[in-house]
């Protein structure tokens, strides 16, 4: 119950994220968002200063800090708010949530049956290789369906 709930969860995000995929189209340029969007506006950085509340000496120490990716979200967000802008912050998986953990309890089950199957072979009671999909599928269902895949490295 509590596994379906999950990966309804799961599927839900990853449709939210689809959106934001290619993840390259929101690349920040070379001098960071801020100054891009403050040099579009033909906003001046005393201006931006004036608005922002800071010393114009700040305004730099700020643009740079969000270039080399150490601002606070809180900073750019006023930043952001200064600009006439919205800041959107998302975490964007590589691949699917879904494929995440499938891949993870895929890698947890090769390593148990190979646990296994080693056992078995030293006894001379070998499974082969035969089948290996449909063990793997096996134990992903049955056994790892309710166990937490994030606790092992």
């Amino acid at each position: 119950m509590k596994n379906d709930a999950r990966r309804r969860g799961r599927k839900r995000l990853d449709e939210r994220l689809t959106a934001l995929k290619p993840e390259d189209r929101f690349n920040a340029p070379p001098k960071g968002w801020v100054r891009a969007i403050r040099d579009a506006l033909g906003m001046t950085g005393v201006q931006f200063a004036r608005r922002l509340q800071i010393r114009p000496q700040s305004v730099e120490a700020l643009e740079k800090s969000e270039a080399n990716g150490s601002i606070q979200l809180k900073t750019l967000r006023r930043a952001a708010e200064a600009l006439d802008c919205t800041l959107v912050y998302a975490l964007v998986p590589n691949t699917s949530l879904e494929g995440v953990v499938s891949a993870r309890a895929r890698k947890i089950a090769r390593r148990e049956l190979g646990r296994v199957a080693h056992t078995m072979k030293l006894e001379a009671q070998g499974t082969g290789d035969t089948n290996l999909e449909a063990r793997m599928e096996a134990y992903v269902r049955d056994v790892l369906k309710d166990r937490d895949i994030w606790n092992e490295p």
